[in-house]
């Protein structure tokens, strides 16, 4: 790509205080999560909306913060698989624990 081209699709500075703006405001909603989980009994729904926001997140910092958007989708294709496969290890750790929970073992 060229130096002009990069230029001038760049985010201003005002496109990344949004994006930090965002970022923050999510976290907030995480942390909320967090204390209605204990006050209303959420229980079953915090961890699938906690796992969707971070993958929010996770768009929006990789898209934005490390300009993934503006490279070769090569690059995008690379870290989406990375994260699915991390999701997949998460979710079969949290399987194979739950197991052990349920079945009394260790």
């Amino acid at each position: 790509m060229s130096d002009t081209a990069h230029a001038t699709s760049h985010p201003s500075t005002k496109d990344y205080v949004r994006i930090a703006i965002f970022l923050a405001v999510l976290t907030a909603i995480e942390v909320a999560l967090f204390y209605l989980n204990e006050a209303v009994g959420m229980e079953g729904w915090d961890a699938p909306l906690l796992i969707g926001l971070s993958t929010i997140k996770f768009v929006v910092v990789v898209g934005w913060f490390m300009h993934l958007r503006f490279e070769d989708s090569f690059l995008a294709r690379f870290f989406g698989a990375g994260f699915v496969l991390a999701m997949a290890l998460y979710g079969i750790v949290l399987a194979v624990f739950g197991a052990i929970v349920l079945f009394g073992g260790g």
